[in-house]
């Protein structure tokens, strides 16, 4: 009769945890199930089946849980606007010096500069862009 209990009672703490995703009630569901099997195989008292929901459950809260937030909790963040450009490739447009310069990012012509002050770039010239300054890409043409 506890084993019905405890199948039950993981059953439904795992089918609740869609609801929140935080993997809590999921833990505390097998932990339900892993007790169920071992009442039924085993016919224990409800004393020892306290004592094995709470041991399976704090192995897998302190083992398990941590793993599977790390490998399915959030996903990792997508660049979208100007976060997505640096690391693209650019088209020099206009020469581009300290102090002027346009590229073609993206289909767009923005305005650039150099990465380093002492370098020019020639139209035709393929560059990277390191970073957005503002309204303006800074550029490197590499090794």
């Amino acid at each position: 009769m506890a084993a019905i209990f405890w199948l039950v009672a993981g059953v439904l703490l795992a089918a609740a945890e869609m609801l929140t995703g935080d993997f809590t009630l999921l833990m505390l569901g097998v932990a339900a199930l892993g007790t169920a099997g071992v009442s039924a195989a085993a016919d224990t008292s409800l004393v020892v089946d306290a004592i094995v929901f709470a041991v399976v459950s704090a192995v897998l809260f302190l083992g398990v849980r941590p793993i599977i937030r790390r490998r399915f909790g959030t996903p990792p963040p997508t660049p979208t606007n100007v976060d997505a450009l640096p690391g693209k490739t650019a088209l020099v447009l206009e020469q581009v010096a300290a102090h002027s310069g346009q590229v073609k990012l993206g289909g767009e012509v923005w305005t650039a500069r150099p990465m380093d002050t002492t370098e020019v770039y020639e139209p035709g010239t393929t560059v990277y862009v390191m970073k957005i300054d503002g309204a303006t890409a800074v550029v490197w043409k590499g090794p």
